[in-house]
């Protein structure tokens, strides 16, 4: 059956401006981090991105080595182009990044202007796409001088393969020099992607302010804490969670019982705001405007679903953030 999008998905979908940049982003994002790769079930994953974008979310997130396989999240999604969105590619904010290990050898990882290029030419392969809208160095590399990244990504915008170029992972320090740098040659920086959620708040530690001051937006990736802070630890570690597998980014070790017990304090502070736990999470990492978008991955359709209620009330009271503030502190 061919895929028509819904009419109505820019109705209540929020659209933030990244930074002093004209790119406005979707507030949730979609990534294709997990459940989207060559070991998954492509109809789920097909089904999850109808329903994200018929829900208004533009924004697309994927990386070189997303999978697993490495590359295959990738394909996925670019067969989703040729399949179902090909029609509304200049609707889509796809972006993807260059950074982590992709293949042997010394070019292919880091942050060397080979390896950034090389990347992107088969990212753009894998996705059949003559340019992604937002191109990442995926992590700062400490042996490359910062000077020769960002001059790949100043090259690849001049070149016509990316339209905005990104960091993730950059220091407070960095990125206020990736800053200056991508300035002085012409393509300003215009998003950071960092880990952010109210279980890891390093950014607040001088990354927004760089960020505020030099007119740069951020998307948050892991506003959930890859699961923590949503109703699935409340009573233990379930064998079907990220916790329970052996191969996750998160081990039973760190469902501490500190952890649980404010999480459990959270949750009732989030019912008594009409939210779930996850959509009180989205809420906070969103809170005062300082973050554009919160990145979200979802192994089902009724997570995208859940998750996009949750711009349904952003707002919150002085009450309700000091007693956030004291169960986080706890």
């Amino acid at each position: 059956m061919v895929y028509l999008a819904d009419e109505s998905r820019y109705g209540t979908m929020k659209y933030n401006r990244s930074g002093r940049s004209g790119l406005q982003l979707s507030a949730i994002s979609l990534g294709l981090w997990h459940n989207f790769g060559g070991v998954d079930t492509y109809e789920n994953g097909r089904s999850m991105l109808r329903r994200a974008f018929d829900l208004g979310i533009t924004h697309f997130d994927l990386a070189n080595n997303y999978g697993p396989p490495p590359g295959s999240a990738e394909e996925m999604f670019g067969k989703m182009i040729k399949s179902d969105f090909a029609p509304y590619r200049d609707e889509m904010i796809v972006s993807t990044k260059a950074g982590y290990t992709m293949w042997p050898g010394p070019y292919g990882d880091w942050g060397s202007r080979k390896y950034l290029v090389s990347s992107l030419d088969q990212s753009l392969n894998r996705m059949g796409l003559d340019y992604v809208d937002i191109f990442y160095s995926h992590r700062p590399d400490p042996n490359t001088p910062l000077e020769e990244t960002m001059g790949a990504l100043d090259s690849i915008v001049r070149q016509g393969k990316a339209l905005y170029v990104g960091i993730s992972n950059y220091s407070a320090e960095q990125t206020e020099e990736a800053v200056k740098i991508l300035n002085r040659l012409g393509t300003p920086l215009v998003i950071h992607q960092p880990s952010y959620s109210m279980l890891n708040r390093w950014i607040e530690d001088g990354l927004q302010d760089v960020l505020q001051e030099n007119g740069v937006g951020s998307i948050a990736f892991c506003p959930l804490a890859q699961g923590l802070l949503t109703n699935k630890y409340l009573n233990g570690i379930p064998t079907d969670s990220r916790a329970a597998k052996t191969q996750s980014f998160l081990s039973k070790d760190q469902v501490t019982e500190n952890i649980v017990k404010r999480v459990k304090k959270l949750n009732e502070v989030a019912g008594e705001r009409g939210q779930n736990l996850a959509q009180m999470s989205l809420a906070w990492v969103l809170r005062g405007g300082r973050v554009t978008s919160a990145l979200i991955g979802a192994s089902r359709v009724s997570q995208i679903e859940e998750n996009v209620a949750a711009l349904k009330n952003l707002s919150f009271t002085e009450e309700e953030l000091n007693r956030i503030e004291d169960i986080l502190k706890s």
